[in-house]
């Protein structure tokens, strides 16, 4: 199963200078219960800035990072592919979250098969930006309204 993590904010900013331009402690743990134990897939600059922010590869996932670079080396035990169709292919069996960033969200957002997204009730300047969620494709069916932000749930309409 394919599933797509993400926090957004107002203006559909995830990131500016490769970090998270707000802090909120309740989206870090949301997203550590949601991942724990499964697949993570990012890209190169995403795996890159988990390493600036935690010093290792996220401890109980399996990370996967996705980079054209045929030389890339990474952490140990970290899986190395070279393509979203070979993540598609060879992952199949396995629960996978889609991690980021940007470029890795929009090739992905319509091919999984489930939308975990904190809402960030803010609009911050940032330089990368998450795709607008077709409403034609997905439909809400979970809201976790808090303090400043939502969890929000998202389901492939069949």
């Amino acid at each position: 199963m394919f599933s797509l993590i993400a926090a957004v904010a107002e203006n559909n900013c995830i990131g500016k200078n490769n970090k998270i331009p707000w802090n909120v402690p309740e989206d870090f743990q949301y997203f550590k219960t949601m991942t724990l134990g499964k697949t993570c897939v990012m890209g190169q600059a995403t795996y890159e800035s988990i390493l600036g922010y935690v010093g290792k590869p996220l401890p109980g996932r399996q990370t996967v990072v996705v980079t054209l670079d045929k030389n890339y080396k990474a952490a140990e035990g970290v899986r190395i592919l070279h393509s979203l169709d070979e993540v598609f292919e060879k992952l199949n069996d396995e629960n996978v979250f889609i991690c980021g960033g940007a470029s890795i969200y929009r090739q992905t957002v319509d091919r999984v098969d489930t939308l975990y997204i904190t809402e960030i009730h803010q609009s911050p300047e940032g330089d990368t930006f998450f795709p607008e969620i077709n409403k034609n494709i997905w439909q809400e069916t979970g809201r976790d309204d808090r303090d400043g932000f939502s969890f929000v749930t998202y389901q492939k309409i069949k």
